[in-house]
């Protein structure tokens, strides 16, 4: 590999504690609208359905607007909570509104952005929607680590498709030779940017069994092995 570059990381589940921030804002929507469920049941039974649904709108087989009110409606029915539609749909509004209010990170995430700021050029390469994901990054004081930030809304195209990839790789004026990929995804993140080419290491946020070839951290400050 040429002399590294540019390092694009991934944001949720990456840098941005979704899990945490979702928890919190799940927390406050249902006392708002007095939903009487256990917080930790409604989680447990959330968090697999809500990848789920992710990894359909990857693939673009449902729209943004059947993944916020199906993570949902799913994730009720799983645990037999009778929610009405119009109280879906409320929830749904609801948490996008208050989701991108929350700012925690993952641990290590300052120390390890301003050990590489000063040696790289830094960029967002996400499958979020653009508008949360500013918002996110600015709530969080995120935005001015970062020289680019490239969305999915933006290209048209969803992580892993190679043309997020090339377009970012192109915002930023970098080459694949002299970049690298870092994301909690192996399918989107990790494979998808070894399919053009570019080096990647996954934060293994979801303790995934990865093949041994792939590059993997635990922990956010052990990148520093790697780079």
């Amino acid at each position: 590999m040429n002399k590294l570059e540019h390092i694009f990381f991934d944001l949720d589940h990456t840098l941005w504690d979704f899990d945490k921030n979702s928890g919190l804002t799940f927390d406050l929507i249902f006392k708002k609208h007095q939903v009487n469920i256990k917080l930790e049941d409604f989680l447990h039974s959330y968090q697999p359905i809500n990848l789920k649904y992710w990894k359909l709108y990857r693939e673009a087989k449902v729209t943004k607007a059947n993944l916020r009110y199906g993570r949902l409606k799913d994730t009720f029915a799983a645990l037999n909570y009778k929610v009405e539609d119009d109280l879906i749909e409320l929830l749904s509004k609801d948490y996008i509104l208050n989701l991108t209010n929350q700012n925690y990170l993952f641990d290590g995430t300052f120390d390890l952005l301003d050990y590489l700021k000063p040696k790289y050029k830094l960029h967002i390469i996400t499958n979020g929607f653009e508008e949360a994901q500013h918002n996110k990054m600015k709530k969080s004081n995120l935005l001015d680590y970062f020289e680019t930030v490239t969305n999915s809304e933006m290209v048209g195209v969803k992580k892993p498709d190679p043309k997020i990839f090339n377009f970012a790789l192109k915002s930023a004026n970098a080459n694949i030779e002299n970049s690298i990929m870092i994301g909690d995804s192996y399918e989107a993140d990790i494979q998808g940017a070894l399919n053009i080419g570019l080096d990647a290491i996954c934060f293994n946020y979801h303790k995934t069994d990865l093949a041994p070839e792939i590059k993997k951290v635990n922990h956010l400050l052990d990148l520093k092995k790697y780079i």
